[in-house]
């Protein structure tokens, strides 16, 4: 048997407090407040309320101020209130809606009708949340495809560079750790991290004659290498609204630019290349050089920091090189947890 809502009843005069709670405690779970401040601490006890029954004139703390302050955190936002009150003018009936109240039971209360007007907006309550919890289960899967298509896709494109798929998941880890250190919210963070594992994908589309040319590409090669991020891009393109596969082709179009302005595809220079491509950068180079290829043996932790040193302001932000030496401690838990 499912247990009952919960009704947080809130009023200064304690004969209100016991009329209501008379009437709703047969059909549900009472708590109740004799003033706002009280009422804030019952709100958060588990289960929250299902729904909030707000006197507005109260000492101290008013029925509006509690409703702002409900209606200001993340955790009680979604949770109905109803003012019930003797003050209903046009004014503060308006006042008390675009604080964030769904409805008014004016008093003297109508049993009937408050009951009525409880049961409505806990009902309805109910099904916001069955419908944004049905919304936010679908969404995730749908999210947890497109990361799983972008690391498969990840891992084919290094595969066929000679490359091995841990590869992609350390730089995508390391692109995190930056990310953080840099100021990114985990949010934001995270789709880096997501998103981070595209960076080559448009090798896919380079023939392997230049691609796994085992010596130094000519001229014309190391044009035809270059039109990896064209294609990278052209892959990652789509007229849908995605952040995650918007991060993961801003991360393909710039990790290859320099801060100097001697990178490509478009030799663009400083703050102008996106910071997910100056993270991206760093990333995928310091892996690069402490993993060991068919064609060349690791470098030591040592000397690719050192490298990252010599190529601030030149190949790499000099912030982002100096925040990434900061994290070598979580950098390097990452490149022995995702071992080839």
């Amino acid at each position: 048997m499912s247990e009952k809502p919960v009704v947080l009843i809130v009023d200064d005069t304690k004969e209100n407090l016991d009329v209501l709670s008379g009437l709703l405690s047969p059909h549900y779970n009472i708590r109740a407040a004799i003033n706002g401040n009280l009422a804030l601490k019952l709100v958060d006890l588990s289960p929250k309320p299902d729904l909030i029954l707000l006197d507005i004139m109260m000492p101290d703390l008013d029925g509006y101020e509690v409703c702002r302050r409900l209606k200001s955190q993340p955790h009680t936002k979604h949770i109905p209130v109803i003012f019930v009150t003797a003050k209903i003018s046009p004014e503060d009936e308006v006042k008390g809606l675009n604080l964030g109240a769904v409805d008014y039971i004016t008093k003297p209360i109508n049993p009937a009708v408050a009951l009525r007007r409880v049961q409505t907006h806990i009902s309805l309550h109910n099904q916001t949340q069955a419908l944004y919890f049905e919304v936010r289960r679908a969404t995730e899967e749908i999210n947890q495809g497109k990361v799983e298509m972008i690391k498969t896709l990840g891992r084919a494109a290094e595969y066929k560079d000679n490359e091995t798929g841990m590869h992609v998941m350390r730089m995508s880890h390391y692109c995190y750790v930056l990310a953080r250190a840099a100021g990114f919210n985990e949010e934001d963070a995270e789709l880096l991290r997501e998103a981070a594992p595209m960076h080559d994908v448009g090798k896919i589309g380079i023939p392997d004659a230049v691609l796994l040319k085992p010596g130094k590409l000519e001229g014309s090669e190391w044009e035809v290498m270059k039109q990896h991020v064209e294609i990278g891009v052209d892959i990652l393109s789509s007229s849908s609204e995605s952040a995650l596969i918007d991060i993961a082709r801003r991360v393909a179009q710039f990790h290859h630019e320099k801060w100097n302005g001697n990178g490509y595809p478009k030799g663009i220079s400083g703050e102008d290349i996106p910071i997910e491509g100056r993270i991206a950068a760093i990333a995928d180079v310091f892996d690069a050089l402490t993993s060991e290829r068919p064609y060349k043996a690791a470098w030591t932790v040592e000397r690719a920091v050192g490298l990252l040193e010599e190529e601030k302001g030149k190949h790499f932000d000099p912030e982002l090189v100096d925040l990434f030496i900061k994290n070598l401690p979580k950098i390097l838990e990452i490149k022995s947890q995702f071992k080839d």
